[in-house]
Formats: structure tokens, sequence, C-alpha cells
């Protein structure tokens, strides 16, 4: 059946229960430390401030935008964008997000690689992104295996951005969890707790990754790559 293929379930399943558990310790994590007050008294917005100077940057814009968890750093524009949770906050879990977030502007202004390629890969995305559902429903349909693997093809691009954001995200991380400290935002003690908040965050990244990674697995099998007949 076209509409509901129980071997999809078994490559999707896992990834998606994954997804659940990270998405769940992460919410759990960060409301656990914005009970916790950084004892600088510094805000997010202060704490991302202070590492962008720290690192000679003075073109990056700190501004508040709504959405719970909706920072992000826009290395188009060059502003540093966080939620109000992070931006007027002085906790823990706001200050390690703000300086998570403060990492991606220092690694854009060191051209750091990964994000270069990233960045790169986003126009490449937004095509594969939207044509590789087209070709597999079309595949599906008229049963042809070789329109649902160009269909893969285009959803690999997607599947590689997850994996280039991976060492995105980690050094991003592990910039915030050294700089903080050496900055004097956070004491160690505090930045060990911070740091918590970024560790759970990251596992979303990779429960994304691999959902991602088990689809286009589906995706190879119903187009024949490991033996899998979309006509089963």
């Amino acid at each position: 059946m076209i509409w509901f293929d129980p071997v999809y379930l078994i490559f999707a399943l896992p990834g998606f229960i994954l997804a659940l558990i990270a998405s769940a310790m992460t919410k759990l994590t960060f409301n656990k430390y914005s009970q916790v007050m950084a004892s600088s008294g510094m805000t997010g917005a202060e704490a991302a401030r202070r590492l962008l100077s720290d690192a000679g940057i003075y073109n990056v814009s700190v501004e508040q935008v709504g959405g719970f968890l909706s920072d992000h750093y826009d290395p188009t524009a060059r502003v540093l964008r966080l939620s109000e949770e992070v931006y007027n906050s002085r906790s823990l879990s706001a200050i390690g997000v703000a300086c998570h977030e403060a990492g991606h502007a220092i690694q854009h202004a060191e051209n750091y690689a990964p994000l270069t390629m990233r960045s790169a890969l986003v126009p490449m995305v937004n095509f594969g992104s939207t044509f590789s559902y087209i070709a597999i429903l079309v595949g599906f349909l008229f049963q042809s295996q070789a329109l649902v693997l160009v269909g893969a093809g285009l959803f690999s691009l997607a599947v590689l951005f997850s994996l280039v954001t991976l060492p995105v995200e980690y050094n991003a991380s592990a910039r915030a969890k050294k700089l903080m400290q050496h900055a004097g935002i956070v004491s160690s003690r505090e930045a060990s707790d911070a740091g918590a908040v970024l560790n759970a965050a990251f596992m979303t990244y990779v429960a994304s990754a691999v959902n991602m990674l088990l689809i286009l697995f589906y995706y190879l099998f119903r187009a024949g790559v490991f033996g899998g007949n979309d006509n089963d």
C-alpha cells in the first residue's frame, strides 16, 4: 500500500523515538537550570555581548525574538537572535544558550569550515527538500524504483546538511563552555551546569541526523538498493 507501509515504521520509528527522548531531555534540562541564577548576574543578552566583544566582534547585533528556544545566529544579517526566555533571563540555561549562539558568530568571524559548508548547502537543500518528496511520491504512484532513487538522491542533500550540522553545533557548544568561564560570566561549577543544557540540546541534532539517515535508508530500500521492492 502507498499510504501505509509497515516497513517504513521499521526504519523510521527508532529515529522518531530517539528524537522524542532527546527533545524531552532538552526541555527538562533547560527548565531545571532556568531556575538557577548565575552568580555574575548577567542576562543571556549581556553574556552573548561579552563573548562577542572579547572575541573582537563588534559588527554582530543581539536582538530579542519570539518563540520558545527560537535562538539562532543569522550569518547573512549578522544578527544573534535570542528568545525572551534567554534574552532577559539571568539563569544558567539562558547564559548557556546565549553563549552557544555567540559561538556561532565567532565561527562565522573565523570562517570555520563546517559552518561555511553548511551555509553553502542551504540553496541545494531547499531545492532537494522540495523536489525529493515529489519524485518519491510519483515513484510510489507509478511503481518506479528509478524515480524513488532520484528522490532519495535529492533527499540525501538534507541528510548531508544534518550531518554537517553536528560538528558546527558541537564546536559552538565547546567554545561556549570554555569562553563563558574565561570571560567571567560563570564559575567553573556553573559552567558545568550550563554545559549540561548544551549537551542535551546537542543530542537533538544527533537524533535528527539519525532519523534522517534511517528515512534515507528506507527510500534506498524501496528503490531496490538494499533489495527492497516497492511492490511489496
